[in-house]
């Protein structure tokens, strides 16, 4: 056996905490690493339990796998990563799992949430005044709901003892990022090899690098007319505003706008405005009213008009971000115009 693996590591202990609908992708992408580690090495440097609130757990793909209904005390562990995807506003009153989480947290256990795992932390108060990154799906609804949290759109943060990840292939890279401060070099060069895995991406990496304000084919006046609309959703500004802001009129505006996103930019505004009402709407416990309100209308009426062009259905029956709620448009057209 190789010098560097002639002294037995202590296995790192690690809980994984399933909640319903969880990513079966993620999970995987967490898994396969520690494995391949423990099978380079010839020793089991990291064990995993699973863990969930009922013998069976069901991922977002109907995947169910048996987990440990009796949680383990946090002395029996050195991390815990909470992994979840969907309906994470019934998780947030579980009042024993957030109990279970800050005893861990108070005896030294290292805590990660993958996904929408960060908003089970996050609910239990166990993020605050930490970065934590968080899916652009989510962004809004996060910061909305957990003011204390400085909630960001990168790939994936590693803070001290907190971890925390915004899901999809970016928890690979987290992993990767994480074993490298745990795992002696020659080893995790072995490790990328196996996994053919050459091009880790940092964790402050954009998660939107393909949205049309970071496309190179953008125009810089038209990338700036988007960040105007993003940072004034609440109060809309005119389209004779926008074009002021660029130097442009508002033919221009409209013309250039077009040419460049094939679509207007009252429709495209339009667009965005929706989308943060769908977020706020299912990720938080707003009122209809403050939705629209906090998506820029002042008629109740023309949001639902709105809404329910886009979305097939009223504001109030969108409240819930499951795997069966409507979903964002991938274009700027409502479904039926």
């Amino acid at each position: 056996m190789p010098d560097t693996l002639a002294t037995a590591t202590p296995s790192y202990r690690l809980g994984i905490l399933l909640q319903p609908q969880f990513s079966f992708a993620g999970l995987g992408a967490l898994l396969d690493p520690l494995f391949i580690v423990n099978w380079l090495a010839q020793e089991p440097r990291f064990t995993w339990r699973l863990l969930g609130g009922e013998p069976m757990v069901s991922a977002s793909n109907g995947v169910p796998l048996g987990v440990e209904v009796d949680w383990p005390a946090p002395t029996e562990l050195d991390g815990v990563l909470v992994l979840a995807s969907f309906e994470t506003k019934a998780l947030t009153g579980d009042r024993p799992l957030t109990m279970w989480l800050r005893h861990c947290a108070a005896a030294g256990v290292t805590l990660g949430g993958i996904e929408m795992g960060s908003e089970v932390l996050a609910a239990a108060g166990l993020l605050d005044e930490r970065r934590a990154a968080v899916h652009w799906d989510n962004l809004e609804g996060f910061r909305e709901l957990y003011p204390r949290v400085d909630a960001g759109g990168e790939l994936y943060t590693l803070d001290g003892d907190r971890l925390t990840c915004a899901g999809g292939t970016a928890v690979l890279d987290m992993v990767l990022a994480w074993l490298a401060t745990r795992v002696e070099a020659p080893l995790m060069e072995e490790l990328r090899n196996h996994l053919l895995e050459r091009r880790q991406r940092p964790g402050d990496a954009i998660q939107l690098a393909a949205a049309p304000e970071h496309r190179p084919q953008t125009s810089a006046q038209m990338r700036r007319v988007i960040r105007l609309m993003r940072r004034a959703i609440e109060t809309p500004l005119t389209s004779a505003e926008l074009a002021g802001e660029v130097g442009l009129s508002i033919r221009q505006l409209e013309r250039r706008f077009k040419a460049e996103l094939g679509v207007t930019p009252k429709r495209y505004y339009l667009w965005l405005r929706i989308n943060r009402a769908h977020r706020l709407l299912q990720q938080t416990g707003l009122g209809v009213a403050e939705v629209a309100a906090s998506a820029g209308f002042g008629s109740l009426e023309h949001f639902s008009r709105a809404y329910r062009r886009f979305f097939g259905c009223a504001p109030s029956q969108d409240r819930l971000q499951s795997r069966d709620a409507p979903v964002l448009p991938l274009r700027y057209l409502p479904r039926r115009e």
